[in-house]
């Protein structure tokens, strides 16, 4: 009688965990990444700021590096600039409590000063050479030695008792290989790491991280991962867990940032690309993006320009994620730019809280998650097509159709069961397709064959193709075929010695039940990088059949109108993000638009424009919707009933 009980409340409160206050409500998460002389802060001040700022959570510095309340557990120490007598963060946890903001604490345990090395170097991440890392002073620790393992726990367990927190955040989680100057420290070789990875592996940890390693860097995230979500929900039952890991969590925690050295172009779909993908990869999991406001590590005071702050902030809301801004210090700030600029979107978002909780995506196109320039263009064409997605690492209920710049094992059942496939890039979606040769870094053309089936590419003969070519095996003609690299100059010899080929630039076959294209070529890349019409034509097109010229939304937007298509406890919420600010490096307030046309599939009887208070006239047809938004600044919201 007492198992059946147990497994009960066992399934409770991980339901419970679930379907936390994270999960219900909505968010509006104001993070102060205080410095250790802070600890002096104003705490009625501060709680004063964010209640004005219309924050409803609070993540604030708590305990690791420094304290920020009278610790008495040893090896962990209170700011020097904590005043005697004072606790800073209970102050200010019971002040904002009064004023029903949430406060998840910051703890940061991959640095300690140097006098816990002294007394414990065996808890220490050591470089190959044997020597600690350290950075300003700080040694960092490793996440299989004693202070990860046991010690922190010693440490969150007097934090959790002291304090009915609402959560805990942890910075740096795990072993990092890079500090905060870039520097490369490789990989740790502590007693502690080689004695688990020679247990498990029979050799020594290498010096390059390879897959093996990999995995078992992972794996040792997720046991401490595991020990410190054990701790919180036995203290703490409903506090969240948060931090830059997925498993063991209750958020998708991940930033919106910038960085002197990161390649351009910039992307200027960050945030939804992070909300999107962790909102439909884990839906069990809230999406907590941090919009950065800073430049870089060395400019930790200068902001980014206030449209891109803007951007960040609508895009993470109107995906279905927290609204979630971190800055540097105190709201005390030099550059205020960024603080000003995202004050007005938190104004908003509470006086219309009803619309940013419980929002889940309607899409039923999926985009494959991935990383690179394949992924993102195709991100991009969806997004200026207007095409609602949803970012997964698998195809859903209700999909029609996927885009995948890489295969992956489960698109295979997916398509035999009547799923459309739309495939981009030179390795074969399938393991029965083979590949007769892969060209490498071509620089030539396909020659297009069949405009009945790429009616866009009506005055191309010819496409652009670079990069990645794969030649399948056995299959010939198509509606795109190779044409080979040929001379490219002086001008009296180009193209003279052009060959036509019958190798396909394009698969479009049946497979079980289901249908898929594959283009064997980096189309999405190609798209990344060059933006051609041609290639977003053939995709276009491709997508069309697929669909079988059905869509979820037609407009006649402007390509930087991006759209999110949420469903809400029985209500559609048409979302429409105005990016014509971004230009290159910079981000300027966005160019009004003007009488944009909207035909949403639906039979809905009425729809309004939140943010103008515009009842829009609506005409229904076959199940089908139709209005015109009379105007669109940055940002609008559309509800349909």
């Amino acid at each position: 009688m007492r198992r059946p009980l147990l497994l009960s409340l066992t399934l409770v409160m991980i339901c419970q965990a679930q379907n936390g206050w994270w999960m219900r409500e909505p968010i509006r998460w104001f993070q102060t990444n205080l410095r250790e002389t802070d600890a002096a802060l104003d705490a009625r001040q501060l709680v004063t700021q964010l209640a004005d700022y219309r924050a409803n959570v609070l993540l604030i510095g708590m305990g690791g590096i420094a304290a920020y309340y009278p610790t008495r557990v040893e090896f962990h120490y209170p700011s020097a600039y904590l005043p005697p007598g004072r606790d800073m963060f209970g102050d200010v946890l019971q002040l904002a409590h009064a004023r029903r903001i949430r406060v998840v604490g910051r703890f940061d345990l991959s640095k300690t000063p140097k006098a816990v090395w002294d007394a414990h170097p065996e808890w220490f991440f050591r470089q190959e050479s044997g020597e600690p890392v350290v950075f300003q002073g700080l040694y960092s620790t490793c996440i299989n030695g004693g202070y990860y393992r046991h010690h922190a726990m010693k440490i969150l367990a007097e934090a959790l008792e002291r304090y009915e927190v609402d959560g805990l955040f942890f910075n740096m989680f795990g072993n990092q290989s890079s500090d905060y100057a870039g520097r490369y420290v490789g990989l740790c070789h502590c007693e502690s790491c080689q004695r688990l990875y020679r247990a498990r592996f029979g050799k020594d940890v290498p010096s390059k991280p390879d897959a093996e390693y990999q995995k078992f860097m992972a794996d040792s995230g997720r046991e401490v991962a595991a020990a410190i979500r054990k701790l919180i929900k036995s203290k703490r039952p409903q506090a969240g867990f948060f931090t830059y890991i997925l498993d063991e969590t209750d958020g998708v925690m991940s930033e919106s940032n910038t960085g002197v050295r990161r390649p351009l172009p910039l992307w200027p779909y960050a945030s939804s690309d992070n909300v999107n993908r962790a909102r439909n990869s884990r839906p069990q999991q809230m999406s907590v993006n941090l919009c950065m406001q800073f430049v870089d590590y060395p400019w930790r005071f200068a902001t980014v320009p206030a449209g891109e702050i803007a951007l960040r902030l609508w895009q993470n809301i109107a995906h279905g994620g927290a609204l979630a801004f971190s800055v540097n210090g105190t709201f005390d700030l030099q550059d205020r730019q960024a603080l000003e600029a995202a004050r007005p979107i938190f104004r908003w978002a509470a006086e219309h809280e009803e619309f940013y909780a419980g929002q889940e995506s309607a899409a039923r196109v999926v985009l494959m998650a991935g990383q690179g320039p394949a992924y993102r263009g195709l991100f991009r064409f969806l997004s200026e097509e207007h095409i609602p997605f949803a970012v997964t690492d698998r195809p859903r209920p209700g999909t029609e159709l996927v885009l995948a710049a890489e295969p992956s094992p489960v698109l295979d059942e997916y398509v035999r069961r009547g799923g459309r496939l739309l495939i981009a890039g030179a390795r074969p979606p399938f393991d029965d397709i083979r590949v007769a040769k892969k060209w490498d870094g071509v620089e030539g053309y396909l020659r297009v064959r069949d405009h009945t089936l790429l009616p866009s590419l009506g005055g191309v003969q010819l496409l652009m193709l670079q990069g990645e070519y794969a030649e399948a095996e056995g299959k010939t003609g198509g509606a795109l075929t190779l044409v080979p690299p040929s001379i490219i100059g002086p001008p009296e010899k180009i193209h003279t010695d052009m060959k036509e080929t019958d190798k396909p630039g394009m698969l479009l076959e049946k497979r079980g039940a289901g249908e898929y294209v594959w283009l064997p070529w980096e189309a999405g890349s190609m798209y990344y990088r060059y933006s051609l019409p041609a290639h977003a034509a053939v995709l276009r097109d491709v997508v069309s059949h697929l669909l079988q010229g059905k869509r979820q939304l037609r407009t006649n937007a402007h390509p930087l109108v991006e759209m999110s298509l949420m469903r809400q406890r029985g209500r559609t919420l048409l979302h429409l993000m105005n990016l014509s600010g971004h230009s290159q490096t910079a981000y300027f307030a966005p160019v009004p638009m003007f009488d944009i046309e909207i035909d949403v599939e639906g039979g809905y009887r009425k729809a309004r424009a939140v943010r103008s208070g515009a009842e829009l006239t609506l005409r229904s047809q076959d199940d089908r919707s139709r209005l015109v938004l009379p105007r669109l600044v940055d940002y609008e919201l559309i509800v349909l009933e």
